[in-house]
Formats: structure tokens, sequence, C-alpha cells
């Protein structure tokens, strides 16, 4: 298997693919790993609490059944803490790692980054597997943020380096997205399954060996460690500039706000549906996988309608971001189960929508405004995406406690409904076209001879045109300026014939 795929990696089109499939099982992974956590740490960390709780009503047996119940209160509140923090930790770690974790993306390319990512991740998921301690189970919760920061970022650049063309990289990052959301939504159930018949160790270890294989087939197809020339990597553009770039920041902040509902209702819905629909573990367990489906829908859909109008990309995330407004304000309106689903499946839908839409726009944003490599422009929708999720599991159930779930909802819906306006800022950008990006120029051949760099020069002007047409910066605002430097290559290497 290993020399069959080494046969394909040399034809680019069936690289390409390869390099997709790892990428795939990367975020499939890193979702899974993020989710499946959700019915197993609770009950866990409960059971370790009962037997402590045991433990000190053995020795303070003389105590009023009174103190007794007020202790037994605070236990279960300070047991809600820790829990909101573990699962936050994840987040809030990836969010701190992931400004360097693009810079250096930048520096040293995708793949030896997106190996760091996979290792760091098998080793926490072997911890979470035999950690039995809060501590520990924190300490492998925090491994993961530092390896979704390498591996999630690199491993969605490394698409939108290889995808050039807008459709196709549209339709990979649309195929990446799906796997995103099959590993988000089938880790509930599937952790709950084995964590319920086998125990808490199996489901970790299943994902563990996983892991491994996906790193080693990492290792074997794509060799990251191989000598190879970096010298002729364009140098990308600072992140810090990235994040001031006013289209980057709109999009930016279009992910995060798109995320908000899913990230606050993740943690708080089980107990709502417990408490008013008096739900059943399976209920509760099963509450987001039917959403894949419409998840998938809206990846599909968004994918062909780009490829038939890519100047609507901005559109199709606002009317995204509008479904996703108008489904979270009905969820508290569901009296069963079965009505719960279809709101859910409406934010997983306009989710899909806006994803889909934007990820690709960044890749977009940074060939023509910036320089075509795009670790920190995906670190920075990775940032986004963390902020959402970092606040999720801490700040969502003091806004139930304070305001109610009620509020908690309307309050998502409105935010969504009110920053669709800010996505017609990009709708002049997204209707421009780049010709050439300065990774695609550095690795044409030099022109050779003087009808060559004639050539070269009349595609610079067109692009020079049709950039002032487009009302949007050129590609070189950065002082660097791919035609100079293979005309000096022209020069060098071809001096008497061009003279």
């Amino acid at each position: 298997i290993a020399l069959q795929l080494g046969t394909a990696m040399r034809d680019p089109h069936q690289q390409r693919r390869i390099i997709l499939v790892i990428v795939c099982v990367a975020l499939l992974l890193d979702n899974m790993l993020y989710m499946v956590i959700v019915p197993i740490i609770p009950d866990y960390l409960a059971d370790l609490e009962i037997e402590q709780s045991e433990h000190v009503h053995v020795v303070m047996h003389s105590n009023t059944s009174a103190n007794s119940t007020s202790q037994d209160k605070s236990n279960k509140d300070n047991l809600d803490i820790q829990i909101g923090i573990l699962f936050a930790s994840k987040a809030i770690l990836q969010l701190l790692v992931n400004p360097l974790s693009g810079t250096f993306i930048d520096r040293v390319g995708y793949d030896i980054p997106l190996l760091i990512g996979l290792t760091v991740m098998f080793v926490s998921t072997c911890i979470f597997a035999f950690g039995e301690n809060y501590a520990t189970l924190f300490m492998a919760r925090s491994l993961q943020g530092l390896g979704s920061a390498f591996a999630d970022t690199s491993g969605i650049a490394m698409i939108a380096d290889k995808y050039t063309e807008e459709a196709e990289r549209s339709r990979a990052l649309g195929i990446a997205l799906a796997f995103i959301s099959f590993g988000s939504l089938v880790a509930p159930p599937f952790g709950g399954v084995l964590y319920e018949f086998v125990g808490k160790r199996v489901p970790f270890i299943v994902l563990a060996c996983i892991c491994l294989a996906d790193g080693l087939m990492l290792l074997t197809v794509i060799k990251p460690f191989s000598n190879r020339t970096r010298e002729n990597m364009p140098v990308g553009t600072p992140i810090y500039r990235l994040m001031i770039d006013p289209y980057i920041a709109v999009v930016a902040g279009a992910l995060t706000v798109c995320n908000i509902p899913l990230a606050f209702l993740e943690p708080t819905i089980a107990n709502w549906m417990e408490t008013t629909m008096h739900s059943s573990q399976w209920e509760m367990g099963l509450t987001w996988l039917p959403a894949f489906f419409p998840h998938v829908l809206g990846v599909y859909i968004t994918v062909k309608l780009a490829a038939q109008h890519p100047n609507l990309q901005w559109f199709y995330g606002a009317v995204g971001m509008v479904i996703i407004g108008a489904s979270s304000c009905t969820v508290p309106a569901c009296k069963t189960f079965g009505q719960l689903i279809a709101p859910l499946c409406g934010i997983c839908f306009g989710i899909a929508l806006v994803d889909t839409a934007l990820l690709p726009t960044l890749a977009f944003l940074v060939d023509v405004r910036h320089v075509s490599v795009y670790g920190s422009v995906y670190a920075i929708a990775d940032i986004s995406y963390s902020v959402a999720y970092a606040m999720g599991p801490i700040v969502a159930g003091q806004i139930v406690h304070s305001l109610g779930f009620v509020q908690l909802n309307l309050g998502m819906g409105l935010v969504n409904v009110l920053y669709a306006p800010a996505l017609l800022l990009l709708r002049n950008v997204c209707q421009m076209k780049p010709s050439h990006s300065e990774r695609d120029n550095l690795l044409d051949e030099a022109p050779q001879g003087l009808y060559d760099t004639i050539k070269m020069e009349e595609r610079r002007a067109k692009k020079k045109g049709y950039s002032s047409a487009g009302n949007c910066l050129s590609v070189d605002e950065n002082g660097f300026d791919p035609f100079r430097a293979q005309r000096s290559l022209s020069e060098e290497s071809s001096g008497p014939e061009c003279t």
C-alpha cells in the first residue's frame, strides 16, 4: 500500500487527493476528540465525586442531614464549574497558540506542523484513555488544544495551497467541513455507547489508533523531513497585518458569530431538555446527530452555487447567518424532541453555508491582497472558532442561570441577524479574480528569452489593469514582485539571448 501511495504521489492530481484524505482524517479526529468527552467526562467525574463524597460522609457521619444536603449542592456546583473549565481549556489554549502556530506554518510549510499536531493529539488521546483524576484529564484536554492549533490550521492551509482554482478549492474545503461536522456530531453517541458497554478507555484507544495510522500515512506519503529547498518560498504576510485587514476581519467576525449558537447550546441544551421535555438519556445523546445531514446538504449546495456564481460568496454567508439567527430564536419554543430537531438542523445548515462560503474567501483575500501563504490566515479562522468554543462552556451556563435559556437563544439569534449585513463589505472584493498568485508565479519556470519576458510583462500589465478595475489592492502591496524576480532570473540565465 505504501508503494502504491508513493507512486500515486508522483501524479499531482493523485497527490492532491491523498493529501485531502490525510487532512480530512486529521480534522475528523480532532473534532471527535473535542466532542467524544461530552457524554463520558461529566459522568466519570461525577462518579469520582461520589466516591470522594462517600468517604467524607463516613468521616463526618455525625453532621445533620441539612448540612449534608447543602454540601451535596455545593459539590454539584463545583463539579459543573470543573466540567466547564475542562471543556473550555482546549479552545483557550488553541486560541493562545494559534498566532504562533500560524507564523510557524508560514515559515516551514504545512506538512511538518501537521505531523506535530497529529503527534500531540495522539499523546493527549492516550492520556485521556488512562487518566484517572481531574488534573490528568485537564492536562490531556489542554494538550489537545495545542495539537489542534497545529493540525487544523496546517491541514486547511494545505488544502488551500494545493487547490488553487476557486471551484476546486471550495469543493475541497467543503469536503473537509463535512468531515469536521461528521466528527463533531457522531462523536457523542460513539463515545456514549462505548463508554456504557466497554468503559472509558476504549473510545480513546480507538481514536488514538486512527491518529497513529494517519500520522504514519503522512510520514510515508508526504515525507515531511525529506531534504527540500525552501529558499524560493515567498515570505507570508505577518499575522498582525492580516488581522487588521478589514475584509479578513469581517470574515473572522462572521465565523465567530455563526458558531456561537452551536458552542453555547452544546453545554446547556441537555439540562434544558431534561427540565422542560423530561427527555431520556438517548434523546439527549442523539440531540445533534440528525443535524449532520442538513450540514452536509448546506456544504453541497454552497459548493454548487459558488461554482456557478463565485461573486456571491458573501451573499451565501449572509443568508446562512439569517437562517442561524431564525433557528436559534425558535429553539426555546420547542416542546418535544421531534420539534427540537428542526431548529438544530437549521442552525447546522446555516453554519455550513457560512463556513463553506467564507473559508475559501479567506484564501482568495490572501491571494489578491497579500502573499499566497495560508498558515496565518487560517490561524485567524481557527482563532475565530476558538473564541466561540472557549466562551461556550464557561459563559453559556452563567447566562442561562442569570437570564434564562430563552434570553440566551434570542440574544444569539439577534447577534447573527444583525451581523449578516456586514458581509456586504465583501461584495466588491469577491468579484475580483486574481490571475496568478505569488506562489504560482514562483513555481512557474523562469521566462526563457525575449519573447517569454515580453509575455510576462503583458501578464503583469493585464494584472494591474484588472486590479484597478476591481477597486482592490494589488497583490504586491507587501513589496514582493514575482515578475521582477522572474525577470532577474531570466537575465541571469539567458543574458546573451535577451540582449
